[in-house]
């Protein structure tokens, strides 16, 4: 009886739970519709979590700071279940039309079923995902400094100041190191060797910042280049003020153990208006420098101070003779023994070992090597700068010529780490009167490209680059020093020079200092006004670009007789230029590039040497009046280059009507040999291509604003010999640009593109 009744009841259980298991899938069913609804809100939820989480993980980022791991598999894995989610919530629709007599039976009950358990299922692992995305902190300290390496020359020998300085970086004492020494000794070199360590020998920095100083650099310089280490690289940010991102740097760095390496200190930086900290026993964070002065060191509170002395004999002899060669070496018994002596009269200075090595890699006699060790005893003077100076400016008296040794001083009118375009240093070279060989400027680049190739073989020049599609060159801060030492201590009477170039000057210098000046520059500064009237019978260059100039007196140019080359450019608030400029009867160069000069005056017209003219970049140029440029008769250099279409009405303007007034004007300049313009009509363009001077001697042409053109053939412009630059922008109704033959009896196997064999750029802009 007892057993008739325990199966009784193990059957009724299981009847219970069968009716459980029965119902509980049936909602599987008839609840779909709810439980696809709060999939899609349980969805939206964990999107927004995973979006939050997401943002909080970048932020960190940004402040250089590691996310986790468990925090990057946590949304790794919602990734993963939102696209799971999002496949289930587009397919319901499509389940929900299978139900029937309200949602309880379905077409299809297997689909049904399975889909349904597949939503309440997903909505489980939702609701899991979302409670394990609370996370207190999702980032950390980076367990390794994040190091940016830097490339350098590994020929120079500094193991032994590496390692000194490397001890002084493990004192936990030392927060501030400072390396001085000589011009051209290798600091740059060591603290990039530095920087490069960090990358290599296990240390608890977090991050690692290089950043260049220079001299006139500012706060604000100094805080882009830091900032660019820290994220802080958008327009946005270098817009703020200097306290906004004194504010910002110091909220990174004031969290962090941080290393700072600061090149090239003339002056103290104060720390705290850049926004680092400064480093102590309890951050334990460095700062390290370079400079020329031990005082620096000193008004930087550098803790230890170590002087970068020059390479030991062996060292020495070993970079001297890498840079000399063993095909020169070996040319002859005896110049190994002499090329010793010349490689000691360097003293050790990388710089000087290099320079003067390359400049007697080609010497292969003795008498070339024992000239030379006779004219480095006689440079050598006591003084603590001329112990450097005499040895460089040995590869500048090496110069060929006395043409190669001015266009090299001609640099230094430029500011420290400037990029100086090859092709406008040769047209002021050219102008000035330095290349005396040809007197036109087409065969006069040649020389002046011959010039720079040289100066570049023995390293008085280095390359710079492209700057604005334009290649440069760079004039090495030593060489730059050595330049001036040059000009002031042996040039003084027949060259003098006057530079004040990026030297942060608001007011023009004291008149008296340019009596006897023959080149003067004052290039990037914050000059607004030149009210004096300077006396300067000597005076032939003057540089006064990138300031703020606003006005110039109709007296400043009064005394100036023998000026040549006058560059304006890059004076954005300068709107009119003096009638006195009537006065400079020598002139043969002016840049007024990026001006804002509405009018020329025709006084100009006084100006009849002038062999160039820059007019580009002249937004509000309004007028140019008639028969002005072609009383420029000795003009060779004329370029114009995005002036604006001008609403004047007066006939005594080139500019009126579009350009074919001033074509017809240029036609007349017979000694026209490098042309730079913007067209804005095909007519016009038909009248250019008819005159064989502009075929010749065309650089750059902008065609600008075709509107009633929509198919555009290239060929046309196939007779342009030297074109350099082509141009199209503006031209709305402009569909199609293509190549195709013009004449019927040119060979279909003619290569059209060697017809454009000097053409180097090509930009197509604005055009539909």
């Amino acid at each position: 009886m007892g057993n008739c009744c325990s199966v009784q009841c193990s059957f009724e259980n299981f009847l219970l739970r069968g009716w459980d298991f029965i119902v509980g899938h049936a909602n599987y069913v008839c609840k779909l519709k709810q439980t696809l609804s709060t999939l899609s809100d349980a969805l939206q939820e964990l999107r927004a979590q995973r979006n939050d989480v997401q943002r909080e993980v970048d932020l960190a980022e940004q402040r250089l700071l590691k996310s986790f791991e468990r925090v990057q598999v946590w949304l790794s894995t919602a990734e993963t279940i939102i696209t799971e989610a999002e496949k289930l919530v587009s397919n319901g629709p499509q389940q929900m039309n299978n139900l029937c007599l309200g949602g309880c039976i379905s077409k299809n009950c297997l689909s049904s079923y399975k889909f349904g358990k597949q939503v309440a299922e997903m909505l489980q692992k939702i609701s899991d995902h979302k409670s394990k995305g609370a996370f207190e902190k999702v980032a950390g300290n980076q367990s390794a400094a994040s190091v940016v390496v830097r490339p350098v020359e590994q020929p120079v020998a500094l193991e032994s100041a590496i390692q000194k300085a490397w001890s002084c970086i493990e004192d936990e004492d030392v927060g501030i190191i400072g390396l001085y020494g000589l011009g051209g000794v290798g600091k740059t070199t060591l603290l990039t060797k530095l920087n490069n360590k960090f990358s290599t020998t296990p240390n608890d920095f977090e991050v690692v910042i290089w950043a260049l100083v220079s001299k006139d650099s500012d706060v604000g310089k100094i805080q882009d280049r830091i900032g660019g280490n820290l994220g802080f690289s958008d327009d946005s940010w270098k817009n703020k003020s200097v306290d906004q991102k004194t504010t910002d740097i110091c909220g990174v760095l004031g969290n962090k153990k941080f290393v700072v390496l600061l090149d090239d200190l003339w002056e103290r930086v104060e720390l705290n208006q850049v926004g680092i900290p400064k480093p102590s026993q309890e951050n334990g964070s460095k700062l390290i420098f370079t400079t020329r002065s031990l005082e620096v060191c000193g008004e930087m509170e550098a803790q230890k101070k170590i002087k970068v002395e020059g390479l030991e004999t062996e060292k020495a002899w070993e970079l001297f003779r890498d840079k000399v060669g063993d095909e020169t070496l070996n040319s002859h018994p005896d110049i190994p023994n002499l090329a010793k002596q010349v490689a000691e009269r360097c003293g050790g200075l990388p710089l000087a070992l290099i320079t003067i090595g390359r400049a007697m890699a080609c010497k292969k006699t003795l008498g070339e090597w024992k000239y030379a060790i006779e004219m480095l005893k006689r440079c050598a003077l006591p003084i603590l700068e001329n112990e450097v100076f005499p040895l460089l400016k040995f590869s500048y008296d090496n110069l060929p010529n006395a043409t190669m040794k001015c266009c090299l001083l001609y640099c230094f009118l430029y500011p420290e780490d400037y990029c100086i375009p090859k092709k406008r240093l040769v047209e002021y070279w050219f102008c000035e009167g330095l290349l005396n060989e040809f007197d036109r400027i087409s065969e006069a680049q040649m020389q002046g490209d011959n010039i720079i190739g040289s100066l570049l073989n023995v390293c008085l020049l280095e390359n710079g680059g492209v700057r604005d599609g334009e290649d440069c060159v760079k004039m090495h801060d030593v060489i730059r020093d050595m330049a001036f030492w040059i000009t002031r201590e042996f040039e003084a009477t027949e060259d003098s020079f006057f530079v004040k170039a990026g030297a942060q000057l608001f007011e023009e210098p004291d008149v008296k200092a340019w009596e006897s000046v023959k080149r003067m520059s004052v290039m990037e500064n914050s000059i607004k006004v030149l009210k004096g009237t300077p006396k300067c019978p000597n005076l032939r260059t003057l540089f006064l670009g990138q300031n703020d100039l606003r006005m110039i007196s109709d007296g400043f140019f009064q005394f100036i007789p023998h000026l040549t080359v006058l560059d304006l450019s890059g004076n954005f608030g300068l709107q009119a230029l003096p009638e006195g400029i009537s006065q400079l009867v020598s002139l043969e160069c002016l840049d007024l590039s990026n001006t804002a000069i509405g009018d020329l005056p025709i006084e100009l017209k006084a100006l009849t040497k002038l062999k160039m003219l820059d007019l580009s970049y002249m937004g509000n140029l309004r007028k140019i009046p008639q028969h002005l440029i072609s009383s420029f008769s000795k003009l060779q250099i004329f370029i114009m280059w995005r002036v604006r279409d001008t609403d004047n009405h007066d006939e005594d303007n080139v500019l009126k009507g579009g350009d074919e007034k001033l074509i017809e004007e240029l036609k007349g300049l017979q000694r026209l040999n490098i042309l730079s313009i913007e067209i804005k009509s095909v007519l016009c363009v038909e009248r250019f291509l008819s005159c064989n001077l502009f075929r010749c001697w065309t650089r750059a042409l902008q065609l600008e604003g075709f509107r009633e053109l929509e198919v555009f053939n290239v060929l046309c412009l196939e007779n342009l010999e030297r074109i350099e630059t082509l141009q199209l922008r503006c031209c709305a109704s402009m569909k199609e640009i293509k190549m195709e033959k013009l004449h019927t009896w040119v060979s279909s196997s003619t290569n059209y593109t060697s017809r454009f064999h000097t053409l180097s750029e090509v930009r197509i802009m604005e055009c539909s």
